[in-house]
């Protein structure tokens, strides 16, 4: 059997605002950049080699990829996106500043709506710039794919269909997959993976740039965890 490393990217401008970000399409900080560098070389000292990455659409995830298989010397290996390993949608809460959403929602409503299993915050217009149905890169899905927020639960579902639509078959084939996500989409294939209940996975945190390390049975049940850091 493979094994599956998870990585969060490294900061991203709108982590260091201590902003909502979702699915913005925001860039790395120069922070960011440095933590997957160190990823990479944490990596590269561990002796453990990839097949293929996987990352999401969005830049940080992807520039994330990009640089910890540079430090690999693995450019040259099949980098592969897809949308369902998406960073969970935070519906009109996208782009405030967390702080002061908090004090606007109070902390009950703000911690249901931040780190709840099960709760969306409210929906994001669908005339908003930041919405999906207005970015050219998801033109190719059917609208009704394209939330207008989401849960913890909601991002879970999709990442996880990808998980065994994607990365599960070439588990079992033996190669090594390296995926390079968000810290919500991480959370919610961590709780499905290893069974978390809903509610231990609200203090469940992933740090960036840390490697998160998968070794597998042949019936795809876990047989080894650990974080390289």
């Amino acid at each position: 059997m493979g094994i599956l490393v998870m990585v969060r990217h490294g900061k991203s401008v709108w982590n260091k605002e201590n902003r909502f970000t979702g699915w913005v399409d925001v860039d790395l900080s120069e922070e960011g950049i440095e933590e997957a560098k160190r990823a990479g070389n944490i990596l590269k000292k561990s002796g453990i080699r990839f097949d293929v990455c996987y990352s999401s659409y969005l830049k940080r995830a992807i520039k994330t990829g990009i640089i910890i298989l540079r430090e690999l010397d693995q450019l040259y290996l099949p980098h592969l996106k897809d949308w369902r390993f998406n960073e969970r949608h935070y519906g009109a809460l996208t782009g405030e500043n967390k702080a002061e959403a908090k004090a606007r929602l109070g902390e009950e409503k703000f911690l249901l709506y931040r780190r709840s299993y099960d709760v969306p915050p409210p929906p994001l217009d669908e005339n908003s710039p930041y919405h999906p149905k207005n970015d050219p890169k998801y033109a190719h899905l059917p609208p009704e794919l394209l939330p207008s927020s989401e849960s913890l639960k909601d991002n879970q579902r999709r990442a996880m269909e990808a998980f065994y639509s994607q990365i599960a078959p070439r588990l079992v084939e033996g190669e090594n997959v390296l995926l390079t996500a968000h810290g919500n989409t991480i959370r919610g294939m961590v709780k499905a993976l290893e069974g978390i209940s809903d509610e231990d996975i609200v203090k469940f945190e992933v740090a960036t740039g840390v490697p998160r390390v998968y070794e597998f049975d042949n019936n795809l049940q876990i047989l080894n965890i650990k974080t390289l850091d």
